[in-house]
């Protein structure tokens, strides 16, 4: 087989695009887009045609994510993930790197360095009658503007503790936001954009409240928006001793008519697993990802 290894172009879109359907996977030629657009990615090449795909994203100095990582099922079991993550790692180290992993992929991570620290789920359906949240006295709902946007980014920071004002701006652009504001402060927001079958909800940022209910009025806002439509949302939900996260979102999820899909471990290279459980700041709390792939 003559194989070989090279930089992701947007050439590749519609290839990576179709590998992705052989999985099952909903993103659009759009999505791929996008991610094309904020990562730097490799594909395998078998003759003239893509066979793989690893993509990652730099984080500030010192921090990065993988995903998208693909190969074609009549290929699998031939080395080409390894040689698509060896290729990848390269780039990155030695920041600490996240990723979300198959139960197909775990041992090869696990083989690579990488150690589990956390959990997502994945929740998705069609819509059904939301019921507003009641916020606290002083708080309100509105959209959010450009003006806010840099705010929102810093915000997203100290909740995920990651810097990535490019992906973050390149997201607002995309998307809708809505903001909690108290007193003239924001203290919490969440966007929606358009996503494979239907839309994404995330990332979703809120002071942490008694029952998660800033980031409940935050979800609700778009999902009575969307009644009827098709909405996702990843929800991080844990670290692997099943230990809760301080998120009471799984089960009132549910009854909004979103069921819970996937379940899958956050892992860590270059860094323990245990400096990276729990929530990285005491008031900002991460309730929804951008996806599993960005964090």
């Amino acid at each position: 087989m003559n194989l070989r290894y090279r930089t992701f172009t947007l050439a590749d879109i519609p290839a990576a695009h179709a590998l992705s359907q052989e999985f099952g996977w909903k993103h659009r030629l759009e999505d791929w887009r996008f991610s094309a657009d904020t990562a730097l990615g490799f594909v395998a090449q078998a003759g003239d045609v893509v066979v793989g795909t690893a993509m990652c994203w730099k984080y500030g100095e010192d921090r990065a994510s993988l995903g998208h990582i693909i190969v074609s099922s009549r290929l699998q079991g031939r080395g080409i993930g390894r040689g698509l993550m060896e290729r990848v790692l390269q780039e990155l180290d030695p920041r600490i790197t996240f990723l979300h992993a198959t139960a197909a992929g775990k041992p090869l991570y696990e083989k690579l360095g990488f150690s589990e620290c956390g959990l997502l789920e994945q929740y998705q359906g069609n819509v059904g009658k939301s019921v507003p949240i009641a916020l606290l006295d002083g708080e309100r709902l509105r959209a959010g503007s450009p003006a806010d946007f840099p705010y929102l980014i810093e915000l997203s920071a100290r909740a995920c503790g990651l810097e990535r004002p490019a992906l973050l701006s390149a997201l607002l652009r995309e998307g809708e936001s809505v903001v909690i504001e108290r007193e003239g402060e924001i203290i919490g927001f969440s966007v929606q954009r358009r996503f494979g079958l239907g839309h994404v909800i995330g990332p979703v940022v809120a002071q942490h409240a008694r029952d998660d209910d800033r980031a409940k009025a935050l979800i609700a806002y778009w999902l009575a928006a969307r009644e009827g439509d098709f909405i996702r949302i990843d929800v991080p939900s844990g670290t692997p001793s099943g230990t809760p996260s301080g998120t009471r979102l799984t089960d009132w999820l549910s009854k909004q008519g979103l069921m819970r899909v996937d379940v899958c471990p956050k892992m860590v290279r270059n860094a323990s697993a245990q400096a990276h459980r729990g929530a990285p700041d005491p008031v900002f709390r991460l309730y929804g990802l951008v996806s599993q792939a960005m964090l």
